[in-house]
């Protein structure tokens, strides 16, 4: 199958999020099923072409390669992606998103002709390529060139749509009777992701469960509607782990390697991370990490609502990560009351976050919703045992068998759940074997690219 990957972003070239780990992660994995895949992004300043070994196709295309041999083009223009940030700066959003993502979008169609690559499936990710899927049922309805080929499209955040004013609908080269509700139009406004979920042949999102809640008023940011008009072609498929990065037998951030068959170096990095927050080093502590954006939706309103009760349980708490100022201010009081209980670090830092996922006991994410998570994957593949609130990815990810689950979003479950957490800490026995469960999950790319290519079928069936 050829496929191509449209998205905004791809590791290792250029990332803001989940989206640029899915489109490097997915496309590595598709070409070791024996795909034919290329990646088409835009070529935005962190795009070095030393580093990169980038090679000239024209005056507006390079290209680089990963894996074996998949191409990443990049579709160059300066005015538009030569700058800092890759949607927007400390001022907001690039004034100019909607002409940037137009130039990208229409240029890659034209990038495909102009190599001769003809795509069975074009995948985009969410709304900055949802053009394409548009483009090819309107502009390019009747070119044989993209004949046979379908779309896929997925949402990674349905919060994230591509909203822009109406007066700005002639960049994008359609026709007007496409600004209406069953287009392009959403409150008076142009929706470049409602385009997309319009006009692709199948609609996905990175996991079972969060399929089935965009579809509700709660988690559908006014899109439900169109959803649910296609619920025959929505489906769920989990992101997967690198497991080549996020390996503990091999990872070098660690104070010392373990794994399934060998998994008492985890104590070791329990002591290393103890030591690193001056917290006393104690085995019968549960340690407990958090790696997070510090913001209300993932969880931290009622996190700081039953920080005081959390404190007082006897555990240890190590938080990394940034967000609100609020927040901030919150966990900077918690940790003057209790220096020996938690340790804060306002930061982002790869490597103390492996040391996190390597040296605590249980993993801490509590997030109001969450299409997918990552967290709570890694932290499986560290035995550090994850506490989550059954929502999105988490709640298909996590359960009974390998973690800890509330289910009403609110701080009392949350403090009732961690407190069974630690009645089970102190079992050791039966704490050592929930830990050997949560290390043995699978969540690798391979077995998503699989799902994936089942996705594709279904969409060359439309």
């Amino acid at each position: 199958m050829k496929i191509v990957m449209c998205a905004s972003e791809v590791v290792p070239f250029a990332k803001t999020g989940g989206l640029a780990d899915v489109a490097g992660a997915l496309s590595l994995a598709l070409e070791k099923e024996k795909q034919e895949v290329i990646i088409i992004m835009p070529r935005y300043k962190t795009v070095d072409s030393v580093k990169f070994n980038l090679k000239k196709l024209n005056s507006d295309i390079s290209y680089s390669i990963i894996g074996n041999n998949i191409k990443v083009y990049f579709i160059e223009k300066d005015e538009y992606f030569n700058r800092d940030g890759l949607y927007g700066d400390k001022n907001g959003d690039h004034k100019d998103n909607l002409d940037r993502f137009v130039y990208y979008c229409r240029s890659s169609l034209r990038l495909l002709k102009e190599i001769n690559f003809q795509p069975d499936i074009i995948h985009c990710h969410d709304w900055q390529s949802s053009l394409v899927p548009v483009y090819l049922k309107t502009i390019y309805a009747f070119d044989r060139f993209y004949k046979d080929t379908r779309t896929v499209l997925t949402i990674h955040n349905i919060g994230y749509q591509g909203l822009f004013l109406k007066e700005e609908f002639l960049k994008l080269g359609l026709d007007w009777n496409l600004f209406d509700m069953e287009g392009l139009e959403f409150y008076g406004k142009i929706n470049i992701l409602k385009g997309g979920m319009v006009f692709s042949d199948v609609i996905n999102t990175v996991s079972p469960t969060y399929a089935k809640e965009i579809e509700t008023k709660e988690f559908g940011f006014g899109l439900e509607g169109v959803l649910t008009k296609r619920h025959n072609s929505v489906f769920g498929i989990l992101n997967g782990l690198d497991y080549d990065i996020w390996n503990p037998q091999t990872d070098e951030f660690i104070t010392k390697n373990f794994s399934v068959l060998k998994p008492g170096g985890k104590a070791k990095n329990k002591e290393s991370l103890q030591a690193l927050c001056n917290f006393p080093k104690a085995k019968d502590v549960p340690l407990v990490g958090i790696v997070s954006r510090l913001v209300e939706a993932k969880g931290f309103d009622i996190l700081a609502e039953g920080i005081d009760e959390i404190c007082k349980m006897g555990i240890q708490m190590v938080i990394l990560g940034t967000g609100d100022l609020k927040y901030h201010q919150i966990l900077e009081e918690v940790v003057k009351k209790y220096p020996k209980s938690i340790s804060l670090h306002l930061k982002f830092d790869d490597s103390l976050a492996h040391k996190i996922y390597a040296g605590s006991d249980i993993f801490l994410m509590p997030s109001k919703y969450e299409p997918c998570g990552l967290g709570q994957l890694i932290a499986l593949r560290y035995g550090a045992i994850p506490l989550v609130f059954r929502t999105g990815g988490l709640a298909d990810t996590v359960n009974s068998t390998n973690g800890f689950v509330f289910n009403s979003y609110n701080k009392i479950s949350l403090v009732k759940t961690i407190n069974r957490a630690i009645a089970g800490f102190s079992d050791k026995k039966k704490w050592d074997s929930l830990v050997l469960r949560a290390m043995k999950c699978n969540f690798s790319w391979g077995t998503s690219a699989k799902k994936y290519l089942g996705l594709y079928a279904k969409a060359k069936e439309k």
